[in-house]
């Protein structure tokens, strides 16, 4: 939908349509942990935006509409592994993410992401990425705010734990050299070691920000 032209279709659609598609594409992405569902997803969403497009444009926020599409639909696609969650820990308050506590990581945000439930990659994604508030957060996902706050603990102590894990990770993968315990390699794409002041491939500013975080 996003390089074919439509002449049916309704004024600024198509000009929206191509000036946010890739942008969408990213963000289902990210919702979803791979790359061809998040193509499905902003295709799905991008229907429903022409769909509600009369009300949209040009005074409403079709973005937001379709950013809202889509986490609905990816939270859907992943409810059912979802068993619910009880916080284990003290919750933080105030900053989540202390400036002293910093420190960039090349990991890939979209690799790091795709290993999380549904509903942490999803708070993650929206906290971070977004820059979406906490009340907001919560809005879109249909949840209370203290639930976006366990969330978003559990999926930061969970990034922790992955990228603070130096060695032999699950079935006896060196995670750093991509070899499992005997030597031989795994075709596991080795997970690079922090560099200070590096970039994080393939993300926005907003989602640095919370990867150059992790201890």
């Amino acid at each position: 939908m996003g390089h074919r032209r439509r002449t049916d279709a309704p004024p600024g659609f198509e000009e929206f349509t191509t000036a946010r598609y890739t942008a969408l594409v990213r963000l289902g992405t990210l919702l979803t942990g791979d790359p061809h569902h998040g193509e499905d997803l902003t295709q799905a969403a991008l229907v429903a935006v022409l769909r509600a497009w009369p009300r949209l444009h040009p005074d409403g926020d079709p973005e937001s509409y379709a950013r809202r599409v889509m986490t609905r639909l990816a939270g859907k696609a992943g409810r059912r592994r979802w068993r619910g969650e009880v916080p284990t820990e003290p919750l933080p308050d105030g900053e989540l993410l202390a400036p002293q506590d910093r420190v960039a990581d090349t990991v890939d945000a979209q690799r790091l992401l795709a290993g999380l439930p549904t509903p942490l990659r999803q708070v993650l994604v929206l906290r971070f990425w977004l820059d979406y508030g906490e009340a907001r957060t919560a809005a879109e996902l249909g949840c209370s705010i203290g639930t976006v706050k366990s969330r978003t603990h559990r999926a930061l102590a969970r990034l922790r734990a992955t990228v603070s894990r130096p060695t032999t990770g699950t079935g006896g993968v060196d995670r750093v050299a991509g070899r499992d315990e005997a030597g031989r390699g795994t075709g596991v794409r080795p997970v690079p070691p922090p560099e200070d002041d590096a970039p994080v491939p393939g993300s926005s500013g907003e989602m640095s920000r919370w990867i150059e975080a992790l201890p």
